[in-house]
């Protein structure tokens, strides 16, 4: 690495952070699997339970909406967001529509509001797959977010 380059390492260093997250009830199990993961993992990287903020909405396409009014919400100001959810491929293009908004409302609720959204919102083809992937999921939204809300921090400090 040059010297003259700026190197800002991972922080994952949760203490004092403020973290929303919004969880979709729709595919319960996996939803509630990533949750657990996730909560956890905000907890063992420092997090106190009482500076996180956790609802649920009845599905990944309202998940952007909790997001954007939490971000917005000046009295609560959160370092970061996290979108938990579960969309399991069906018979329909359903599957396609509900990923592929959601993802982009996530990305656009992040960019709108300078707040790191860690999206942990599962899109796979099977059930199986979906519970094989929600506990590492769940944990690296934690991780994701607390990295991220720490860079942010970097860069405006």
């Amino acid at each position: 690495m040059r010297a003259d380059v700026v190197n800002i390492e991972p922080n994952l260093n949760g203490e004092g952070l403020r973290v929303g997250v919004v969880m979709a009830r729709f595919n319960l199990p996996v939803c509630e699997g990533l949750r657990d993961a996730c909560l956890e993992e905000l907890g063992i990287l420092g997090v106190q339970a009482d500076d996180i903020t956790f609802v649920t909405v009845p599905g990944a396409l309202e998940i952007p909406l909790a997001l954007q009014a939490m971000a917005q919400n000046e009295d609560d100001a959160y370092d970061a967001l996290i979108a938990l959810g579960a969309v399991i491929r069906g018979e329909t293009y359903h599957f396609e529509l509900v990923s592929n908004e959601a993802g982009s409302a996530l990305t656009r609720v992040g960019l709108d509001f300078d707040i790191p959204v860690a999206n942990g919102v599962l899109t796979c083809d099977t059930d199986e797959q979906a519970e094989a992937r929600m506990d590492e999921k769940g944990r690296d939204c934690a991780r994701c977010a607390v990295e991220m809300a720490n860079l942010q921090k970097a860069f405006y400090d």
